[in-house]
């Protein structure tokens, strides 16, 4: 696979542009959290459980809500993610509310040179894996760091749903990883109409990559889930059906935009 060199440094880059417009943002509501520090959606709750005094590592958290959520629910929490400004901000935050965690600034394909530890729970969610090339190393990373019948937690967007363009008008790109996807892209999803120009490199995944992925590193998929709605309204063209619930408008087709995994490592 043709990878960009750059790729690490790029997507930082857009990621650090857009962390200050996102805490500013309707979309994250930082102010309300702040009052009551839950982000987490119904989906992710189920497959959790109870993390009371749980050991969690949260991978590509952003500024830390879930990871605040996490904690608050009794967990101890240790949260990566590339963009120094997003850790930055994630510390700040958890300092505000009081609450301990961790907070490593780093690629996760270079974790290893931070972070020396094993956890009961890894968990990632929504928009994360476009971000990585190479979804064999992500799972040799999970397995890495996940305890003997530790349990990873994975909630992510549908990969039919990166196939289209912005407008979801038409079908763009592949739906197997081919090639990266080098985009300029204005505003971000939290705010669209932010003053921001940025280059990103993403990569599409296919389920099967997904699921070889995890196989081959030794986690045993336990349940497997497809939602015909997104809890955010992140995308162009869509409505509330229900509470937190979006899908797309002027349709009744029914396609799956989120699914779930829970994986455990036997």
């Amino acid at each position: 696979m043709n990878i960009p060199f750059d790729f690490i440094e790029k997507n930082k880059e857009s990621w650090n542009k857009r962390t200050p417009y996102h805490i500013d943002s309707e979309f994250y509501d930082q102010n309300h959290f702040k009052l009551n520090p839950a982000s987490l959606t119904n989906i992710e709750l189920g497959l959790l459980g109870d993390i009371q005094n749980k050991k969690i590592l949260h991978l590509q958290c952003h500024f830390g809500q879930d990871s605040i959520s996490l904690a608050k629910l009794g967990a101890e929490v240790t949260a990566v993610d590339f963009s120094n400004i997003a850790i930055y901000e994630a510390k700040k935050l958890a300092d505000d509310l009081k609450i301990e965690i961790r907070f490593i600034a780093c690629n996760i394909y270079d974790l290893s040179d931070y972070l020396d530890d094993t956890f009961d729970i890894i968990y990632t969610s929504y928009g994360t894996i476009v971000w990585l090339p190479d979804l064999i190393r992500w799972g040799e990373i999970i397995s890495k760091y996940l305890k003997p019948e530790g349990r990873f937690i994975f909630v992510e967007f549908h990969p039919l749903i990166h196939m289209f363009n912005e407008e979801f008008t038409e079908i763009k790109y592949d739906y197997f990883n081919i090639k990266p996807i080098v985009e300029l892209e204005h505003g971000t999803y939290a705010d669209r109409t932010a003053p921001i120009h940025h280059e990103t490199i993403t990569w599409n995944h296919s389920l099967s990559d997904i699921l070889t992925a995890l196989i081959k590193n030794n986690l045993t998929i336990e349940d497997f889930k497809e939602y015909d709605f997104s809890p955010y309204n992140c995308f162009h063209n869509l409505v509330e059906v229900a509470p937190k619930e979006f899908q797309f408008k002027n349709t009744t087709v029914k396609w799956p935009l989120v699914f779930s995994l829970s994986c455990i490592k036997k």
